[in-house]
């Protein structure tokens, strides 16, 4: 059995992928709250934007998000079929 190289403990990677489960919390809690206050009303920004790339963020590492962006997509195609079949509907007059 060979002895770990220098500075390549087993600990190391769990403390690095610690440190990474710990960077896209705070970055992604960071925008995601970014986007929530730019949301409130008469305050200009990409707010909805920002809070969708926040939850992405969060999603690299937490289950949560990936469920909440999941439904936030079917929400989106459903809406997009919803105006596609009423502008057809319109157009048929």
């Amino acid at each position: 059995m060979g002895a770990d190289p220098p500075g390549k403990t087993p600990a190391h990677g769990q403390f690095r992928r610690l440190g990474r489960r710990v960077g896209i919390a705070i970055a992604g809690g960071a925008v995601t709250l970014l986007g929530v206050v730019l949301s409130v009303p008469f305050v200009p920004g990409p707010g909805l934007a920002l809070v969708l790339l926040g939850l992405a963020i969060l999603s690299l590492e937490f289950e949560r998000p990936r469920i909440w962006l999941a439904r936030i997509k079917a929400r989106g195609v459903q809406w997009k079929q919803r105006i596609t079949n009423w502008r057809r509907g319109s157009r048929q007059d």
